[in-house]
């Protein structure tokens, strides 16, 4: 086994006899298995084994898919054990003699390949699993060595990168394979409570045991264009149960759209998505430079006498202007390295909630917000930044992921309001929100919520459960619309001024009444007038507040955070007081 495993991400050293000649062997022509047609060799290697005619992403061996995701240098890990024949298990041939066929064409002790190296200089273990392998199926030399590269990972403080194929356990180790699903998720588990970033990376096919194991635990789940994962394959689901599939039953695509994946990832992006990810979940969280210099001006407004009064309907009008910048706008503008992780892994996806990690004006963070869009079919498809429940889920998710990895949450709310259809109450809308809620207010990291347009009611306050709480100066802030109020208690929706100015919806009040710590300016005209500037101004405000939180205990954290929400209610009762008297 060779001690260096590559010289360059296309040719791999010291490659492993008996490598499927698709992608990588000395055949000059290649039948696609998708399209039919002849690919000529080398072109398919320098296509990364994807095929340029109808796009199909071919098996690669792990050698050469090692060579494609890790840096040059990366050393082979002695992570499986001897080989075992627990059972004696004979079918049509003994089980010794099919182990040895396998090896013998693939070149490899069992179904996995074990490496250490780095990912754009990240360090990471890696497990590459080889279908050619018995199926790629799950027995207790692969259950081992992926529990082995785990413990090396831990040992080395790295991430683990699973590149997964299978088509479940194997049965000729019957019990004995069955158990390797626990043992391999008590492995990841570990990783979790070190607080260590797992990814997984799906290839076609990956089903049954690994599937319900190591490849689904991960904290972000990839998935190369087309590759099928489920528990029950088609087939088994077809003769059991008689059941029509849909079509596309079980590929990524299908999954994302399910929420059960966090993307579908072309084979030239993959190892660019893998370095974003590894760099921002290992760097350590402090101010970059758009903190203000000494002497400057603060980036956030915290006296309310400083901010014009501004009429509440006006205001309202201003936060809706379809002109203002989206979360999606914000990132473009002041964050680098942005990787969206979709899904609430339950089976649900939701479009109104945008999320993942990114470095904000480079300190590496998990920002989560709503985002509604500007034209029509985008308002439309992101449901006017009303989210479902799986929303929320998502945002759950990627809250604790934060929190696992050590990383700040800053939230963007710009929402009139949770989506108030029966398909949501039908999923748990109620009970999705509280969960965010609660969620949020106990995050052991340092949190950053800022309004960016509409604040309305829990759907809002979901996202915004934070140390420090902001509005932009043209945002709004409410329990309820001002249309929704004024036709519930007034009787009358024309009523929506007098509602909105009873309510105290703008930025100045909320200032004033505690409910909001910060105002962040914006440029002449407001956001949608200038959206680069407003995009710099809201950066650097962001910036300014979690950067005291930064370092912060985190029992202190959340002892702080329960009592700034609470404060909030005390300060209310004292102006009922005053107002009394």
């Amino acid at each position: 086994m060779p001690t260096s495993l590559t010289t360059d991400r296309g040719a791999p050293a010291g490659a492993a006899p008996g490598r499927s000649p698709a992608p990588s062997g000395a055949a000059d022509w290649v039948r696609c298995a998708g399209c039919a047609v002849l690919v000529y060799g080398p072109r398919l290697r320098r296509n990364l084994g994807v095929c340029p005619d109808c796009g199909r992403h071919t098996p690669l061996d792990p050698w050469t898919r090692i060579g494609q995701l890790l840096d040059p240098g990366a050393v082979p890990l002695d992570c499986a054990p001897e080989p075992v024949d627990p059972l004696g298990f004979a079918d049509t041939a003994p089980y010794t003699d099919r182990l040895a066929r396998a090896r013998a064409a693939t070149g490899l002790a069992d179904a996995v390949v074990c490496a250490a190296g780095t990912i754009a200089g990240a360090p990471v273990v890696a497990a590459v699993m080889d279908f050619r392998f018995l199926g790629g199926s799950l027995g207790v030399v692969v259950g081992e060595a992926v529990a082995r590269a785990a413990e090396e990972a831990l040992r080395g403080r790295r991430a683990l990168v699973l590149v997964c194929a299978s088509g479940g356990a194997r049965m000729q180790e019957g019990a004995f394979a069955l158990m390797q699903m626990a043992t391999t998720a008590q492995a990841l588990a570990r990783l979790d409570a070190a607080g260590l970033l797992t990814v997984s990376v799906v290839t076609d096919p990956t089903y049954g045991g690994v599937a319900a194991s190591f490849a689904t635990l991960c904290d972000v789940v990839l998935a190369e264009p087309g590759a099928r994962m489920g528990f029950a394959g088609p087939r088994v689901i077809e003769q059991t149960i008689r059941q029509q599939l849909p079509p596309g039953f079980q590929t990524a695509e299908f999954l994302v759209e399910r929420g059960l994946i966090d993307g579908v990832c072309p084979r030239e992006r993959l190892r660019t998505v893998l370095g974003r990810l590894l760099s921002v979940a290992r760097a350590p969280a402090r101010p970059g430079g758009a903190v203000p210099a000494a002497g400057t001006a603060p980036a956030a407004i915290t006296d309310p006498g400083a901010l014009a009064p501004r009429d509440a309907w006006e205001s309202v009008l201003g936060a809706r202007d379809l002109a203002r910048p989206t979360l999606l706008d914000y990132l473009g503008y002041v964050a680098q390295d942005f990787e969206e992780l979709r899904g609430d892994r339950r089976g649900g996806s939701c479009p109104a909630i945008v999320g993942g990690p990114a470095r904000w004006c480079g300190v590496p963070v998990m920002v989560i917000g709503h985002q509604k869009g500007h034209g029509p079919a985008e308002l439309t498809e992101r449901s006017f930044g009303m989210a479902r429940p799986a929303g929320y889920r998502r945002a759950v998710r990627l809250m604790r992921l934060a929190e696992k990895l050590g990383l700040p949450v800053v939230t963007l709310v710009d929402t009139p309001g949770a989506h108030p259809g029966a398909d949501a109450e039908e999923q748990g809308q109620a009970a999705a929100i509280a969960e965010c809620v609660s969620v949020m207010g106990s995050l052991r990291v340092p949190t950053v919520a800022v309004v960016t347009g509409e604040g309305g009611s829990g759907g809002a306050l979901a996202l915004a459960v934070a140390d420090r709480v902001a509005m932009c100066e043209n945002a709004v802030y409410s329990v309820i619309s001002p249309e929704g109020c004024a036709s519930i208690l007034w009787k009358d929706a024309g009523a929506k001024r007098t509602a909105a100015r009873a309510l105290g919806v703008g930025a100045r009040d909320q200032l004033r009444a505690g409910v909001v710590d910060a105002v962040v300016p914006e440029p002449e005209g407001g956001a949608g007038a200038d959206p680069l500037a407003a995009a710099r101004l809201l950066g650097a405000a962001v910036v300014e507040l979690l950067a005291p939180l930064l370092g912060e205990d985190p029992d202190t954290l959340v002892a702080r955070r329960r009592e700034r929400f609470r404060r909030i209610g005390a300060r209310a009762g004292a102006r009922t007081r005053e107002a009394v008297a």
